[in-house]
């Protein structure tokens, strides 16, 4: 008997080095088959729907037709997923970006929005040959906090920088947007809809940037400061990064042409310097800290009176706080080479195209 299942063994194991099925293995036995990854059968030419539940999924678009052609991909409440691509006639290009689909689907305090992912096909001339959707596995996120300016506004003519980052990112980095408008630390903090549902969402390795300032009108600069603090232990206590992000200026021109006064630099009412004092913070915390006051500074002033106007919403609502689409652009454009100037991210996750 023993001889015989030495026998057996020696058979199995030489079947299955050479690749050949055995007729009496048990079915229960054999890899189920995964029902296919949502793809192309899902979209039309402008538009594609996923019946999905929450949570981080991978997208892998092929692009290209007969004719040249270029695409852009958007998708959820407004957001840049990729950026307009170019493709030969003929030609195919594959691209990846990972999103983050969530309920409310844009502002945490805002409309629910649409179940399962939607996406939206656009370019100067779109040509979607095929698409492929699965669960990311070990995707990192980039979780935001903020007000207005960076949330995914959802409607023309506002947007958010936020709104406007993953289409810079690779697959395997996601952009988790829990920016609302109207904000500010002492109200982020309070509503149990806001911080206490975004805290409990960070793992350990993502980064949480975070840029409250705007509507800081009446914290005094203890109590600002404490908020700052607050926010970056209870990132840390979750195993994340902190990121401090000082707010983007306003467009209030000095006669001189210069942007040095309280109003565009978010000096508040009771003269509390909002930048000076993160700025205090990262450095006595070790915090990495992105000077986006310094960078829209400096790029409003050298674009001057008139130039300056099409980064925010001059022209279409006289706001000169909240950024169009191109402003949003631009800024998240600057957020992304502070994010690889920082070493944040790898290199290779971010599009350089």
């Amino acid at each position: 008997m023993r001889q015989r299942r030495t026998h057996l063994r020696t058979a199995v194991t030489a079947a299955v080095a050479l690749g050949i099925g055995l007729s009496a293995a048990p079915a229960q036995a054999r890899t189920p088959t995964r029902p296919p990854a949502p793809g192309i059968e899902n979209c039309t030419a402008t538009a594609c729907h996923f019946d999905l539940p929450p949570g981080t999924y991978d997208v892998r678009v092929t692009l290209g037709g007969d004719l040249a052609s270029s695409t852009a991909i958007a998708g959820e409440t407004r957001r840049a997923l990729l950026p307009e691509t170019a493709a030969p006639a003929g030609g195919r290009i594959v691209r990846g970006f990972t999103v983050n689909v969530r309920t409310p689907e844009g502002e945490p305090l805002g409309p629910q929005g649409t179940p399962g992912l939607d996406l939206t096909v656009g370019g100067t001339a779109p040509a979607l040959a095929g698409i492929r959707v699965t669960p990311a596995r070990h995707a990192r996120q980039i979780l935001l906090v903020g007000d207005s300016t960076v949330c995914d506004q959802p409607g023309d003519p506002y947007s958010g920088w936020g709104q406007r980052l993953p289409q810079y990112l690779r697959e395997g980095l996601s952009v988790a947007n829990y920016a609302d408008s109207g904000e500010s630390t002492v109200s982020y903090l309070r509503n149990p809809l806001l911080w206490d549902a975004v805290r409990p969402l960070i793992r350990r390795g993502d980064l949480v940037l975070i840029q409250l300032a705007h509507n800081d009108k009446t914290t005094d600069g203890p109590a600002y400061r404490a908020n700052l603090e607050a926010l970056v232990a209870g990132v840390r206590e979750r195993g994340g990064e902190p990121v401090l992000v000082t707010p983007v200026v306003r467009r209030w021109f000095n006669t001189d042409g210069t942007l040095d006064n309280d109003t565009a630099l978010l000096v508040n009412g009771l003269g509390v310097d909002h930048p000076a004092v993160i700025r205090s913070v990262a450095a006595d915390r070790d915090v990495p800290l992105i000077d986006l006051t310094a960078r829209t500074k400096e790029l409003v002033e050298s674009l001057g009176v008139e130039g300056s106007k099409a980064l925010y919403l001059y022209n279409e609502k006289r706001d000169n706080t909240h950024t169009s689409v191109h402003g949003a652009t631009v800024y998240a454009d600057l957020v992304r080479e502070e994010l690889l100037n920082l070493r944040l991210v790898p290199k290779g996750s971010v599009r350089v195209e």
